[in-house]
C-alpha cells in the first residue's frame, strides 16, 4: 500500500502556564479573549494576512465583548484595520485590503527618508479612508497604539547625529535594556478611561496620551517610523512635545504585563518573544514568562515558512533582494499571502475539534 503523505502543521502553538491550563479545561472560546498584542514587524503583516482574517473575520466576531489591542508599528496598522471595520467581513476585507497596500508599495534605490514618509502617510490615508471615527469609538476593540519619544541624541533626524545616537543605543542595550531610558521614553496612545489591562509599568518612564482624532494618523505614522527609513513626527497633538518614532523600539514583541481576566490571544510572526527591536541578535533576551502567563502565542511554523518563497515570510530586507525588479518581489508575497490562507484555516480547525492543548508547547 503506498504511504499517505500529509503536510506538517502550518503553525505553533505556545502558551503560559495560566493559558495552558485554561485551554485544557475550556478549550479556545472566543468569549475569553480579551486583549490581544500586534507586534512590530513590517512586511511580516503581509504574511499573516490569512491567519488576522480567520481570527477578526470569522472567530472574534461569534463573542462580541470589549477587547483591548494593543500594537506597535505594524501591528497598531493592523489593529486600526480590525477597529475600522463595521463587523466581521468588513475586518477581513481591511486586512486584505492592508496587504494589498503594503505589497504594492515600491522604493526606488536612494529614497529618502523624507519620500519614504510621504509614501506611507499616502498608503495610511488609504487604510483608513473615512474610519477615523469608528476606530475612535468601537464598542469591541479598544486600540492602543505604542510609541516611543525620542531623547537625547536619537531626538533628531540629521543622518550622522541620529546614526551616532544609534550606535550609542546599541552598546547601551547590550549592556543593559534598561539603558534604553537614557534615549527613549514609552508612549500609549488610546481612548476612554486612563486605566488600560496592564500592570504598573515601572521599566521605563511611560506617557499616556489621549487619543482623538485630532491625532490618530499622526500617532499611527509615529509608531512605524522606523530611525533612518522614516522621519520621526514631531509634537504629535495631546503628546508632551519631542520626536516621536517606532513603538518597536522598545517594544518589539510587546513583553507587556498584561492583566487579562480570560487569555491574551497572540497572533505573532514567530515563537519567540523579543522584548525591544535591538535585542535581537540577543538570543538571551527573552519574554518574561511571568508576564505571559495567560498568554496563547500562534506563529507559523519552521515547515510552512520553509515551503514560502525565499523560506521566510515577506520582510524589509525583500527590497533590497529585488532592487530593481519590483514585480518578482510583489509575486512572491502575493504568494505568501495566499499560502496565508492555511494559517487561518488550520486556526479555525483547531477552534473547531478542540483539539488545541494537543498541540500547545510552553511559552
Amino acid at each position: 500500500m503506498p504511504a499517505i503523505h500529509t503536510r506538517e502543521p502550518a503553525l505553533i502553538l505556545r502558551a503560559g502556564a495560566q493559558a495552558r491550563q485554561h485551554l485544557i479545561d475550556h478549550g479556545l472560546r472566543a468569549e475569553d479573549v480579551d486583549i490581544l498584542p500586534g507586534a512590530a514587524g513590517g512586511p511580516k503583516a503581509v504574511g499573516l494576512a490569512g491567519l488576522d482574517r480567520a481570527v477578526f473575520g470569522d472567530f472574534l466576531p461569534r463573542a462580541p465583548r470589549p477587547r483591548t489591542l494593543i500594537g506597535a508599528s505594524i501591528g497598531s496598522w493592523r489593529f486600526a484595520a480590525v477597529a475600522g471595520a463595521r463587523d466581521g467581513r468588513d475586518a477581513a476585507h481591511r486586512l486584505a485590503r492592508l496587504a494589498d497596500l503594503y505589497t504594492s508599495q515600491r522604493f526606488p534605490k536612494g529614497v529618502t527618508p523624507r519620500e519614504v514618509t510621504r509614501r506611507c502617510e499616502k498608503m495610511l490615508a488609504d487604510l483608513l479612508a473615512d474610519s477615523d471615527d469608528r476606530i475612535l469609538t468601537n464598542p469591541d476593540y479598544r486600540l492602543v497604539v505604542v510609541v516611543i519619544r525620542s531623547r537625547g541624541a536619537i531626538g533628531g533626524d540629521r543622518p550622522l547625529g541620529l546614526g551616532l545616537g544609534l550606535a550609542g543605543v546599541i552598546g547601551g542595550n547590550l549592556l543593559s535594556r534598561r539603558a534604553l531610558g537614557a534615549f527613549m521614553e514609552r508612549g500609549l496612545a488610546y481612548t476612554g478611561e486612563p486605566e488600560l489591562p496592564l500592570e504598573e509599568l515601572r521599566d521605563f518612564t511611560t506617557h499616556a496620551i489621549p487619543l482623538d482624532v485630532k491625532n490618530l494618523r499622526a500617532v499611527l505614522l509615529a509608531s512605524a517610523a522606523i530611525p533612518m527609513v522614516l522621519e520621526g513626527v514631531r509634537d504629535i497633538p495631546g503628546a508632551p512635545p519631542g520626536v516621536y518614532r517606532d513603538g518597536g523600539l522598545l517594544d518589539y514583541h510587546l513583553d507587556l504585563p498584561y492583566r487579562s481576566e480570560g487569555l491574551v490571544l497572540y497572533p505573532h510572526f514567530t515563537d519567540r518573544v523579543i522584548p525591544g527591536w535591538f535585542d535581537k541578535p540577543l538570543r538571551w533576551r527573552k519574554g518574561d514568562v511571568g508576564r505571559l502567563s495567560r498568554t496563547l502565542l500562534v506563529a507559523p511554523s519552521a515547515d510552512y515558512l520553509a515551503r514560502l518563497p525565499d523560506g521566510k515570510l515577506p520582510d524589509r530586507s525583500d527590497f533590497k533582494r529585488y532592487l530593481g525588479d519590483d514585480p518578482a518581489r510583489e509575486r512572491a508575497w502575493r504568494q505568501a499571502i495566499d499560502e496565508s490562507r492555511r494559517l487561518g484555516d488550520e486556526f479555525l480547525e483547531l477552534v473547531e475539534t478542540g483539539k488545541f492543548a494537543d498541540r500547545l508547547t510552553p511559552l
